[in-house]
């Protein structure tokens, strides 16, 4: 999906394509709409979960 970074904030994301809602949602990111996703990267929220970004990034961009 062209337009989306791992340098974005969950909410930057979900406002550019709200269809990556399920991949988060899948990957244990379930506070989509919380303060911290307003201002932590996904890059960020995928090392406070433990995940790969990298992982995350290759689905999102398989939408």
């Amino acid at each position: 999906m062209s337009g989306i970074s791992k340098e974005m904030t969950i909410g930057e994301i979900l406002r550019t394509n709200p269809a990556v809602a399920p991949i988060l949602m899948e990957a244990g990111m379930h506070c989509l709409g919380c303060p911290s996703a307003q201002g932590e990267s996904l890059e960020e929220a995928a090392m406070v979960h433990g995940m790969d970004v990298n992982d995350l990034m290759s689905k999102i961009n398989a939408l």
